[in-house]
């Protein structure tokens, strides 16, 4: 073989030497490249399912306050234009003493606390209550979505031969007894709350008996705006 074509062979096989190298090289670059762009495309899809989810949440959101909107308007409706009773209007119905706040967006339930408690007492007078059992199935019937609070409420006499360390702490614990009640029954802990006022929020006279027995209350509050 003379020089020249040894040249040439030797340029050959250097120049096949550095494409293998190069190959070589670049094999893990295109799988590093590859996995890079599975990642890309994982977030990617990650990234378009939450914007899906929080789509979805805006619109139940404004779905559920165009409901709430229209819920009000309605029982304006039903009570000032066809004379229904708060009562029936909410779907609480007769025999419950509900009052309807438009401007507030709220519905209240009061239950005098002869119905639930004995004096001086937080737990409920028997193992079920109608009353509660009733309030509970209207509420997941009709105001499945909504907020609630349960609000206890005492007379001013002051607390005697009893446990509790003073009316508002008796009304606190008479309203969570009621709140568990409700939620054993089905309504969702996470939109039921208890508050207890003691006797800061009067209804009547506490100057007498009748006035103090109106106070002495408990009220179910369901939110509708």
């Amino acid at each position: 073989m003379n020089t020249a074509n040894k040249t040439k062979t030797v340029v050959s096989d250097k120049l096949k030497t550095i494409a293998l190298l190069i190959f070589l090289l670049s094999v893990p670059l295109f799988s590093g490249c590859t996995d890079w762009k599975k990642k890309y495309e994982s977030q990617l899809a990650v990234s378009k399912n939450m914007e899906g989810l929080l789509l979805r949440e805006r619109t139940e959101k404004s779905q559920l306050a165009e409901q709430n909107q229209l819920t009000i308007d309605d029982l304006q409706r039903q009570i000032s234009e066809l004379n229904r009773s708060p009562a029936d209007a909410t779907g609480f119905g007769q025999g419950y003493d509900v009052r309807f706040d438009p401007s507030a967006g709220t519905i209240t339930v009061t239950l005098e606390n002869t119905l639930l408690f004995s004096s001086g007492k937080a737990t409920l007078k028997k193992t079920t209550s109608k009353e509660l059992d009733h309030i509970q199935s209207v509420v997941k019937q009709k105001y499945s979505n909504n907020p609630i609070d349960v609000v206890g409420h005492t007379d001013t006499d002051p607390i005697k031969k009893s446990k509790w360390k003073d009316n508002l702490e008796l009304s606190a614990q008479r309203a969570l007894t009621v709140v568990r009640y409700l939620i054993k029954r089905g309504i969702d802990e996470k939109r039921i709350r208890e508050v207890g006022c003691g006797s800061a929020r009067p209804v009547a006279s506490n100057s007498t008996s009748s006035g103090k027995a109106k106070n002495r209350r408990v009220e179910i509050v369901v939110y509708i705006r």
